[in-house]
């Protein structure tokens, strides 16, 4: 073998073993994903595992129900929560891992229809009741649901279209409920129809209900896994907030 080649090749087998080594030591995490960020969750688990080599296995539901699981020892690892409650809850009752806590987001609730012009810049069409069925998520279970009745309650609406509501067990189901046909309109996420181009929506005031502040924490489950707190950290990286910023939710 020629002295020209040499470093050649120890520089292939230094990469190869480069690579070797890095997926010997690429983890995977479980993560609780509010429903509301189901798009974005995706694309920044991507990013993610391009970026580092670990694998972020998501699961999408309610907030209100991913904290009755993982109190209930739910294996997952890191909890993206609609709220601040119950990644605050989860901390203090020494579920989660103590000073990981974080808002990663705050969303923003919007009435929408598939129906061109049924809704109006202003939301006026609620006062107006022409319409069957209004979908919202569970107040109980999923903060948008909350927003939506405190949004309804400011407007003094809430009692009068109380039998008009069609209510889903998460702001997927409730954007469903609305994309089927089964509600003329509905209160969902920014997110869920922030590429639709078509419909009607009326993106709600910030002023008319409790601030969508969307909290993270690292589970005590994941306190010893280098996947999990990689993932936090990476939710605070430029890619992660640009995906973020993308699907029409504010990040500090």
């Amino acid at each position: 073998m020629s002295l020209a080649r040499r470093p050649l090749i120890a520089a292939v087998l230094a990469g190869a073993l480069s690579l070797v080594a890095g997926a010997a030591f690429a983890g995977e995490t479980k993560v609780a994903v509010a429903a509301n960020f189901t798009e974005p969750a995706k694309a920044i688990a991507a990013q993610f595992e391009k970026a580092t080599g670990h694998k972020a296995t998501l699961s999408f539901g309610s907030s209100g129900q991913f904290y009755a699981q993982i109190a209930n020892g739910a294996p997952y690892e890191v909890f993206l929560s609609a709220d601040v409650e119950r990644p605050q809850k989860a901390e203090s009752e020494g579920l989660a891992v103590a000073g990981s806590r974080f808002t990663y987001a705050t969303g923003r609730l919007v009435l929408w229809s598939k129906i061109p012009g049924l809704v109006d810049g202003k939301g006026a069409v609620l006062a107006k009741g022409r319409f069957e069925k209004l979908s919202i998520a569970d107040p109980k279970a999923a903060p948008y649901g909350l927003a939506a009745v405190e949004t309804l309650t400011k407007l003094k609406l809430y009692e009068g279209l109380k039998p008009k509501i069609v209510t889903g067990s998460s702001i997927t189901q409730a954007y469903q409920y609305v994309q089927t046909g089964a509600a003329e309109l509905g209160f969902v996420a920014l997110s869920q129809v922030i590429d639709d181009k078509g419909g009607s929506r009326w993106v709600v005031p910030k002023a008319d209900h409790t601030p969508i502040d969307q909290q993270v924490v690292l589970l005590k489950t994941g306190a010893d896994s280098e996947a999990a707190k990689a993932f936090l950290a990476f939710l605070k990286s430029r890619e992660a907030k640009a995906i973020i910023r993308r699907y029409g939710y504010e990040v500090r």
